[in-house]
């Protein structure tokens, strides 16, 4: 039996990588001056979900995100993909940690209307600490599973995917539930004009977030050491041979 599913998606707004990261002068933040913004692949599947879940079941798809007001760019982005409404957790820094986030997701729910899915990425696309997801779900006492791949909802129950080493995982579970989504969940569609413009007028809602009550604080960040490719002639003609030969035995491709 199919009922009409309330679907909340929780985003994040992170940089949009394809070029160089700088850091501030101080190296404890992102150097945002010259980035754009977007959400990340995992996040961006969770909200094409909702929306294929709310069109073939009805219902609402609404999208959250816990920011400053320059996160509404990332809100009305999933707007404009389908979803129904947004709500903006102001918190005053753009990246609190990850118990801070649950946090403020967690007192959010608690003051909307109750929705019956919330789906998180299953990683944030800049930080990667897979936590929220789980810790908003332990908070409120709702069954949750992760790395999920595919989603059905049947009355009262949904069943959820996950991939593993022989083959497949289902779960299932009552709702209200939570979960953490894979990129590769389904292909998520490109906004057309029409979402684009409807989602220039939509308005946001704004609740505010709990004092901050995170364990984490950034002491320093730094780039990764750079692989540098070095090429190393091993001989000319048949002298080179010996030298090949050491090479591949080294390798383990002959012995």
């Amino acid at each position: 039996m199919v009922r009409p599913l309330d679907v909340l998606v929780c985003v994040k707004r992170v940089p949009a990588v394809g070029a160089e990261i700088l850091l501030t002068a101080d190296a404890r933040a992102i150097d945002t001056r010259h980035l754009g913004f977007t959400i990340g692949p995992h996040e961006e599947c969770a909200v094409e979900e909702a929306v294929r879940l709310v069109e073939r079941a009805g219902g609402t798809a609404g999208v959250l995100t816990v920011g400053p007001p320059e996160a509404d760019e990332q809100l009305r982005y999933a707007l404009s993909m389908g979803a129904d409404h947004a709500v903006r957790v102001h918190a005053p820094v753009a990246d609190p940690d990850p118990e801070a986030t649950a946090a403020a997701i967690t007192s959010a729910l608690r003051e909307l209307p109750p929705y019956d899915l919330v789906l998180f990425g299953e990683a944030s696309a800049d930080a990667g600490h897979a936590q929220v997801g789980f810790r908003v779900a332990c908070a409120l006492r709702r069954p949750v599973v992760g790395g999920v791949k595919g989603i059905e909802v049947d009355a009262d129950r949904v069943r959820l995917r996950r991939e593993a080493p022989e083959g497949a995982e289902v779960h299932e579970a009552p709702l209200p539930a939570v979960a953490a989504v894979l990129e590769g969940l389904n292909l998520p569609r490109y906004p057309t004009i029409r979402g684009r413009l409807r989602a220039k007028k939509a308005v946001v809602r704004v609740v505010e977030a709990p004092q901050p009550v995170g364990g984490l604080r950034t002491l320093r960040l730094r780039h990764r050491s750079e692989a540098h490719a070095e090429t190393i002639v091993l001989g000319r003609g048949a002298a080179a041979a010996p030298a090949v030969a050491d090479v591949l035995a080294e390798l383990g491709v002959v012995r």
